[in-house]
């Protein structure tokens, strides 16, 4: 007999490898995944925008990440049967509900980017120091 559904969301526990919710927020927690939900905050986009917009990502991993956010319910795709075939994306109002978290991640990491390339580097020489030649 299964759970009914709001004993199940009372035992997510994403600390535990089986829990749907560590799934979800290893989904969303991807760089391109993230960036996708980025540029679409400001509305639909059509595939080979958002390719543009997400420069260095790869066709099978931008298709990849925009299937699987269509899975989670967090974007739709739209094809419109003209010649050629117009495939849009947008964010579901679920998609929508991460907009502030990702904005507020990605301004973060902006912000912070010299002070964790600072950090890195003076680790690198601590260990390079440390390592026997």
């Amino acid at each position: 007999m299964t759970q009914p559904r709001t004993d199940a969301r009372a035992a997510y526990d994403a600390y535990l490898a089986e829990c749907p919710a560590r799934q979800l927020l290893d989904r969303i927690s991807n760089k391109w995944v993230s960036l996708i939900i980025n540029a679409l905050a400001d509305g639909p986009q059509r595939y080979t925008d958002l390719a543009r917009t997400l420069v260095s990502v790869s066709q099978k991993m931008l298709t990849q990440s925009l299937r699987a956010l269509e899975r989670d319910g967090l974007l739709t795709r739209t094809v419109t049967p003209t010649m050629p075939v117009r495939v849009d994306y947008a964010l579901t109002p679920l998609g929508e509900s991460l907009v502030p978290v990702m904005r507020t991640i990605k301004a973060w990491a902006e912000r912070n980017m010299d002070e964790v390339l600072e950090a890195r580097s003076e680790y690198d020489g601590a260990r390079t120091a440390a390592d026997p030649v």
